[in-house]
């Protein structure tokens, strides 16, 4: 006597398909946003790129926290310094009301000694908060 799991398999399938929809769209957002600040930074478009964030954003970085003027400031410096190319990939993507908590990695090139270039590359979180017209970086850190 056999017996046929195909239907109940599929039901329970067929209740899930939303939430691994929702998960990816929110995945796509998250990298549509992430996508924008890479194009922005690897144009050395800082006008753009402050405007990416919220008015009361923070970027932790190793040096000092960085507010909302100093946002574009800092990068501008980077940039400045070398630090090119600039590619950051979501992994991970996680709504909680307005915002979305997103993780992933970045990579960039970067100048060594001697004037050489060389790939670096690490972690990477934001949390993002739904605006108007679109998603805007809360927080920012990376290692």
């Amino acid at each position: 006597m056999s017996r046929t799991y195909g239907l109940p398999v599929l039901v329970f399938a067929a209740a899930l398909m939303p939430g691994l929809c929702r998960a990816e769209a929110l995945e796509a957002d998250a990298q549509s946003a992430a996508t924008k600040w890479d194009e922005a930074y690897n144009r050395d478009d800082m006008d753009t790129l402050g405007k990416l964030y919220t008015q009361d954003a923070i970027v932790v970085t190793k040096g000092a926290t960085q507010t909302r003027d100093g946002i574009p400031k800092f990068f501008s410096g980077l940039k400045a310094k070398g630090w090119d190319d600039h590619k950051t990939t979501v992994k991970n993507a996680v709504a909680k009301d307005n915002l979305l908590i997103v993780s992933g990695r970045w990579e960039m090139t970067g100048p060594v000694e001697g004037g050489a270039k060389k790939k670096f590359e690490g972690n990477w979180v934001n949390v993002l908060e739904r605006q108007k017209d679109g998603w805007r970086t809360v927080l920012h850190t990376w290692n």
